[in-house]
């Protein structure tokens, strides 16, 4: 697959629904945001207003993509062709993860020795990479060690393996399927399943047992059109439900900033309502994405005249290069943490930092889109060439 996107968007742009890339790009302005400590701009991301945040959103879209691009190479080509390129897939997440391992601890380790800050490489997590470089280095091979904020990767590497097993069952059950992944959630959430880390005590940030069943969730709506179309379509009823959903998610999230609130929350409330774990993928997270996409599907149509325009531009590029941008990101996060911490930490430079970043992002994926365009238009030439010289 020629365009390499975390999510798989796909090369047939004509069947190309736009919210996913607009969606995707969203996300991942919202990830650069929040990997930048003390950055009031963050306030704007999903995270600060309800109980799930871009994560969600990147899962769910990449369980459906994945269903979208892999469904059809399953439908034209057979399951031979469509695992092949899931594993293909797979190798180029796992080798893009490794070299964002490496690019990642160099710019900690650098900025850690240039500004005499060794408290950096303790609070991204790579410490015991200098303390143990071989051991540290064979547990990164194998996805158990990792710096801040590279969890997402190897959650999606292995969410995409397991697809490559499961893309028939999909095809043929959706439902089927769909119900086994959620029994597969409550057993994990029940008794605690997720993977090891290095060093030895700690567990995946995103639990694959548990985040799994969003990614599945994406995959089997999305080969079943008639079942989407009846979720989603717009009932007032439900439109109240899930707008209350919302506010009460709201209230809930503001209340950890603002004790007069958490004041009002009864004892009894709080003892059922947490921990509300990230980790596990709570249930009180799931329902208030699944409130949020409800909404925001009925005010977003497909077939919205903006999602072409000027405006959406930025967001559809960086949505269509989603593996090169969240990359970029990772590296610009830090950068921006380090101009934060090191030369100035007001609002305006909070602001200039977000700004550049998202501007870097921006402009890397217009690159990307032209020249993987180009790159058509020259192959698609070379062939008439050819045949109009016989």
């Amino acid at each position: 697959m020629k365009n390499a996107t975390l999510a798989d968007s796909g090369n047939e742009t004509a069947a190309r629904d736009l919210r996913l890339d607009f969606f995707r790009g969203l996300a991942l302005w919202f990830i650069f945001v929040n990997h930048i400590p003390a950055n009031q701009i963050s306030w704007a991301t999903p995270r600060n207003f309800g109980l799930s945040d871009a994560t969600e959103i990147f899962v769910f879209i990449s369980g459906y993509t994945a269903a979208l691009v892999y469904g059809r190479t399953l439908d034209r080509q057979g399951m031979p062709m469509a695992a092949a390129q899931v594993l293909h897939r797979c190798w180029t997440l796992y080798a893009t993860y490794i070299i964002l391992f490496f690019a990642y601890t160099a710019q900690i380790a650098y900025t850690a020795r240039a500004f005499d800050s060794p408290l950096f490489a303790e609070e991204m997590g790579i410490a015991g990479y200098f303390q143990d470089p071989v051991t540290a280095l064979t547990q990164a091979i194998l996805l158990k060690f990792r710096p801040a904020n590279l969890d997402v990767l190897p959650l999606y590497i292995v969410l995409l393996l397991a697809f490559a097993l499961v893309l028939p069952a999909l095809r043929r059950m959706p439902l089927g399927v769909l119900a086994g992944s959620a029994v597969l959630y409550l057993a994990a959430r029940q008794w605690g399943w997720n993977l090891p880390t290095y060093p030895d005590g700690g567990v995946w940030y995103f639990n694959p047992f548990t985040w799994q069943f969003l990614f599945v969730l994406g995959a089997s709506l999305q080969f079943q059109p008639d079942l989407r179309t009846t979720l989603t379509r717009v009932r007032r009823p439900v439109a109240v439900a899930a707008g209350a959903v919302l506010l009460g998610s709201l209230f809930l999230t503001l209340s950890w900033k603002f004790a007069p609130l958490h004041a009002l929350i009864p004892v009894w409330l709080t003892e059922i309502l947490y921990p509300i774990s990230k980790t596990d993928l709570d249930p009180l997270r799931l329902l208030h994405f699944f409130a949020l996409a409800y909404l925001v599907l009925w005010l977003v149509p497909a077939g919205a005249s903006w999602l072409r325009g000027p405006l959406a531009a930025p967001l559809l590029a960086c949505g269509k290069q989603s593996l090169h941008v969240f990359c970029l990101g990772v590296l610009l996060s830090f950068a921006g943490q380090t101009v934060l911490v090191h030369v100035s930490g007001s609002l305006s430079a909070q602001f200039l930092v977000t700004v550049l970043g998202i501007a870097t992002m921006v402009l890397m994926a217009r690159f990307l889109n032209w020249y993987q365009s180009a790159e058509r238009a020259r192959r698609h030439r070379v062939p008439a060439t050819t045949k109009m010289g016989t």
